[in-house]
């Protein structure tokens, strides 16, 4: 086993002077192992009880991921590639498949995580100890190694590519049918050129001990578990094992989903306050959960608690900064906006995720456009300007101020980290895990420059080949725009587990750029974003891989060739749907195939791409006044940075503004019903219990986390395929589905979505020219 390199653990017959001697090598191993920047998720005491054991000096970690390595165990085997590659075509089918119907469902790495272990158990038990092609069928024991990287394979491609939106809008909204090798070219292209930039950040966000990647400990946890691990970090804590603990609460989180999600759904949006007053409209928009700002506070579905990510992941601090800054904005800024009818915000709900005409009905973007999905301009001035709640137009200000707010940050607080990571290699790392890691062959960084020359010629070729409106320098700069964010973006999450966003600032810049072109605004901001998203997807299982002790190039290996298969999987199923369900995508489709995601990206590119963000936020226009958020994010930073010189130990030291600004990104299409419940949440077991009830969190904290994700997972799984999608949903449409628990809330005015005041007939609100 590789293990320790120094042992300074503290023996019971240790002299004063050893005891003494260990103690300072502690210091100065805790000195040196310090990031650059003021890390609020080191504390020094605890960081001096990692060194001494040889261990991270990350409490979080500790508890999470075991300090040795044994590399004789199987990995990259015959039946994990098997395994692996199966779940890499059918999870991202199914998904596809789903994707396009709602209700929908999706099967994620949870579910890979837990299928695959039984079937990896039955193979080892059952399957013969032969060869095939050299290769061993049976290779013994299923190891947990082997389970890490199925889990990988499973889940690194099977979410539904962006790009197969582009696709899917193009022949619904604008009637552009396209060959399967030109949608293909761009789907493997917008999905793994991010990989090429991931890895070359790998050595600023995976090998630093800093960069913890919170969620990633969940996981964790979770193999762990399943496996039986033991390691020092769990703590010497008496009761239940991990294992009993996990499947208790599993057991009881996917019985309970039954409640809040088909018998009780009351339970879910829990707004108590607007059952007492259904048909008062302040009311229900302050109270409210689907329209409203949740002041109820109440939910008992952990699929709401962990909608936007699960609360017992997360740092406190970072769930702080997120919960303040949804009281400032969500609890106060937006109230007063709304009821003084800035905007004339009055004649919407004062939450909504769509936009509206100046007559308070949604906005019908067919009326403003020509055949060829170009602006009518003389339409667009008979018809109306576009109109956002309340709560959507704060959305868009708090996206501007953390791009600023980023780049500030970075430069004030990682800039020195960043340049230390570029000058060291992987066996300097003074990290445990990392020491580990250097004993295995590293990946060149050629095999990233392949991937990057490839991917960007399937992206040239794409767009000068086919008519997509988008220059070759446009392409150039939404790619520069992601190798710019990536690494103050990457370590911002790997930190405090929250990702800045760059959807609204593509769109805003193409928005400017490329005016009037809809499918360029949704190639440059795909190839904006999501290179940023996949490269920062890279590193997160890169990470998770550095914690397991995979070999680098296997996790390579098994990234790049199965999203390849998960992307051609996807696009394979989505176009024998087009070609094979009638009405797909049409409001009425029998059975469900309304394509949601579809309208709301193509309504996107009409908004964005087509009336463009010059109609919507330059000077004179409605919501000109949010682009001083870029000015207010580019300045808080330098304000906090300059308080924490003055006062270094202060509270101060907590303050993230990316993290502040950005940590509302999902609002919409989160509510704040979302928000509210998982700062509670956060707060109970990040900051009472961790502080109270050390030893209890570090034994079942992220144990519990898995637990009730996976448990809602799977619950999830069997209440739609056992009770909704069978008959087309009538299961017990006159009985249960029609009780009181299942209809109370639907008949509130904050379910109807209800605005404080009404246009007369014929008559509109807002300015008379636009």
């Amino acid at each position: 086993m590789m293990g320790h390199s120094q042992d300074l653990s503290l023996s019971p017959t240790m002299s004063k002077v050893d005891t003494e001697k260990a103690a300072s090598i502690a210091e100065e191993l805790v000195e040196e192992i310090l990031p650059e920047f003021d890390d609020p998720n080191m504390d020094k005491e605890q960081a001096i009880i990692g060194v001494l054991e040889d261990d991270s000096p990350y409490p979080e970690v500790r508890c999470a991921v075991a300090n040795t390595d044994d590399p004789t165990i199987p990995v990259s085997t015959l039946r994990a590639w098997v395994l692996g590659i199966i779940f890499a075509v059918v999870f991202p089918g199914i998904n596809q498949f789903f994707f396009f119907r709602y209700p929908s469902v999706t099967v994620g790495g949870l579910i890979a995580q837990l299928v695959s272990f039984p079937l990896g158990i039955a193979w080892a038990r059952f399957l013969p100890n032969t060869r095939i092609l050299g290769l061993q069928l049976n290779p013994g024991p299923f190891t947990i190694k082997e389970h890490v990287i199925i889990q990988i394979m499973a889940s690194v491609g099977a979410g539904s590519a962006y790009a197969t939106d582009i696709i899917a809008v193009q022949r619904v909204f604008y009637n552009q049918i396209y060959s399967f090798g030109f949608q293909w070219m761009i789907v493997m292209s917008t999905q793994l050129i991010g990989f090429s930039i991931g890895g070359i950040a790998r050595r600023f966000l995976v090998t630093p001990a800093s960069m913890i990647w919170p969620v990633n400990l969940v996981t964790c946890t979770l193999f762990n578990t399943l496996h039986s691990q033991t390691y020092a970090g769990v703590g010497n804590r008496g009761g239940l094992s991990r294992e009993r603990f996990f499947l208790y609460t599993f057991l009881g989180s996917t019985c309970w989903y039954f409640f809040p999600g088909y018998i009780f759904q009351a339970l879910s949006t829990f707004s108590w306050v607007c059952w007492i007053a259904p048909n008062n409209v302040a009311v229900n928009q302050l109270f409210g959960f689907s329209h409203g700002l949740a002041m109820s506070f109440v939910t008992f579905d952990w699929a709401q608690i962990a909608y936007i990510g699960t609360p017992l992941a997360t740092p406190w601090w970072a769930e702080a900064n997120i919960f303040t800054s949804f009281i400032i904005f969500y609890w106060i800024v937006v109230p007063i906006l709304y009821f003084t009818n800035v905007w004339d915000s009055q004649y919407m709900p004062i939450m909504a995720r769509g936009s509206f005409d100046n007559t308070g009905k949604r906005y019908n973007v067919t009326r403003v456009i020509n055949a060829d999905a170009s602006l009518n301009v003389d339409e667009y001035k008979a018809y109306s300007p576009l109109f956002l709640s309340t709560s959507f137009a704060i959305s868009y200000g708090l996206s501007f101020a953390s791009i600023t707010a980023t780049v500030t940050h970075a430069f004030l607080y990682y800039r020195k980290q960043i340049w230390a990571q570029a000058r060291r290699s992987l066996h300097e790392q003074p990290d445990i895990h990392a020491r580990l890691m250097s004993k295995y062959p590293q990946v060149p960084d050629w095999y990233y420059g392949i991937i990057f020359v490839a991917m960007f010629i399937f992206g040239a070729v794409s767009i000068e080949v086919r008519d997509t409106d988008l220059p070759m320098w446009a392409f150039i700069l939404c790619l520069a725009i992601a190798f710019i964010y990536i690494i103050p973006i990457g370590m911002i999450q790997a930190i405090t587990n929250q990702q800045v966003g760059l959807n609204v600032i593509t769109e805003l810049i193409v928005g400017y750029a490329v005016p009037g072109r809809p499918v360029a605004m949704m190639l440059f901001k795909t190839w904006g974003y999501v290179t940023m998203g996949q490269a920062l997807l890279f590193t997160s299982d890169f990470k998770l891989g550095h914690y397991m002790k995979i070999p680098p190039r296997t996790m390579f290996f098994t990234q790049v060739i199965c999203t390849v298969i998960g992307g051609t999987a996807q696009l394979a199923v989505q176009v024998w749907m087009f070609s094979n369900i009638p009405d797909i995508c049409d409001p009425e489709q029998r059975n469900g195939f309304i394509c949601p995601s579809t309208e709301v990206f193509g309504t996107a590119s009409i908004v964005w791409g087509v009336v463009g963000p010059a109609r919507q936020f330059s000077k004179g226009q409605i919501y000109y006044g949010l682009v001083f958020f870029f000015p207010l994010g580019f300045i808080c930073p330098l304000v906090s940075w300059l308080l924490l010189k003055k006062f270094p130990n202060s509270w101060v030291r907590y303050v993230n503004f990316p993290v502040f600004f950005n940590g509302l990104n999902l609002i919409p299409p989160a509510s704040a019903e979302n928000y509210v419940s998982w700062g509670i949440v956060g707060f109970i077991f990040q900051y009472v219990i961790r502080r109270r009830h050390f030893s209890w969190w570090t034994k079942y904290n992220y144990v519990l986390s898995a637990s009730l994700d996976s448990g809602v997972a799977i619950g999830m799984l069997l209440v739609f395929f056992l009770l909704q999608y069978p008959r087309g949903g009538t299961i017990g449409a006159n009985t249960i589905q029609t009780w009181w628990g299942n209809t109370v809330y639907a008949n509130t005015a904050d379910a109807l979505g209800t605005p404080l005041r009404r246009v007369s007939k014929g008559e509109t609100f807002g300015p008379s020219s636009w």
